[in-house]
């Protein structure tokens, strides 16, 4: 069975604990780096990282993109949402399907 992580402030992920999930609650950007690649190395499938952390941390995550494991999908957190979840999202469909079905064209 794969395992699912989630990272961000603690106020954010905290509820992800009650799933399942293991929670890394995370104070800034390079203490994220390291568990971040610490989750990559003990084989996690799916990482969910509140957006602003995601966007503190754009370099690294390049870095997995192209690797089928683990899929690091930006989430919302308390502290609001930057919109960086959803383009990446449609990014992925658009790949998948060949058109933005978000679209008004």
């Amino acid at each position: 069975m794969y395992k699912i992580a989630a990272m961000g402030d603690k106020d954010s992920i905290y509820g992800f604990a009650s799933l399942g999930l293991t929670i890394y609650p995370v104070e800034d950007a390079q203490e994220a780096v390291h568990i971040l690649r610490n989750i990559v190395d003990s084989g996690y499938a799916v990482v969910y990282i509140t957006e602003l952390l995601a966007s503190q941390l754009s370099t690294e995550l390049e870095k997995y993109k192209a690797l089928p494991l683990p899929a690091i999908v930006p989430i919302p957190g308390v502290k609001g949402n930057t919109g960086i979840g959803m383009a990446s999202v449609s990014k992925f469909v658009e790949q998948a399907v060949g058109s933005d079905i978000l679209s008004n064209e």
